[in-house]
């Protein structure tokens, strides 16, 4: 199964979030801008801009991020951060993001696993229980999917799981910007792509009340603005 939930659902929380993912995207442009604005020539450049785009970032705020990012504006500097630990459970969690201050990051990341019953690791703890994976989620509606499979395969991709309303494309981190590209030149619809760590072990949470603590912690997690992606190994069960 693939951990992408239906289209719908995601273009609502973002939708609900919409403000706090212009600025999670702004860094974005920023960071993979300093290896050049031309997103002809800078793959990670080009998702980044797509990605916005996705979400309807206005072209105004993508040119001032990339100006920013190669200098032509004066702006913040980023550097990635990653953290590791467990929620209750024992569920892996891997916190991605990219900040100005790391004295604040840092601090905010451990006082939220604190809080929610989590606990937050040492470098390695969980991520050999992830596999890193270009993931390209495009809407299913009206798709062939042996076309698309075929397309995708002779891209380079690994596979590609079929979920409710959407196809899941997985690839190589090498071969994940060519095969964004031709998914995205033969006019699918992309809702989102991204090298993701995807988990190679499954957590599965029988305690009603961990369930709601570990939606809780990673709710708060994706809130903050420093704060990029969240990862985790277990099918998340939200309250209605």
């Amino acid at each position: 199964m693939g951990r992408h939930g239906t289209i719908a659902n995601r273009k609502s929380a973002q939708d609900s979030k919409r403000a706090a993912m212009f600025t999670k995207y702004s860094r974005q442009i920023i960071v993979a801008a300093k290896n050049g604005g031309d997103p002809d020539f800078n793959p990670a450049l080009r998702i980044a801009i797509d990605k916005a785009k996705s979400i309807g970032m206005p072209n105004d705020n993508i040119d001032r991020a990339i100006k920013k990012g190669t200098g032509e504006l004066s702006g913040e500097n980023y550097e990635e951060l990653i953290f590791e630990g467990y929620g209750p459970s024992g569920v892996a969690i891997i916190v991605v993001a990219l900040t100005d201050n790391k004295n604040r990051t840092a601090p905010f990341v451990r006082s939220v696993f604190d809080k929610h019953g989590g606990n937050l690791g040492t470098p390695g703890c969980v991520s050999y229980m992830f596999f890193r994976k270009g993931v390209i989620v495009i809407d299913s509606e009206n798709l062939d999917e042996d076309e698309v499979l075929m397309l995708a395969l002779d891209a380079g991709a690994d596979d590609m799981i079929v979920n409710e309303d959407n196809f899941e494309i997985r690839t190589e981190p090498s071969s994940f910007s060519d095969v964004h590209k031709i998914i995205k030149e033969a006019g699918y619809d992309i809702f989102e792509a991204e090298v993701e760590y995807v988990p190679s072990i499954e957590s599965n949470v029988t305690n009603p009340e961990d369930m709601k603590s570990i939606v809780k912690l990673i709710n708060a997690l994706e809130d903050n603005d420093d704060v990029q992606k969240v990862y985790y190994n277990c099918e998340l069960v939200e309250e209605e």
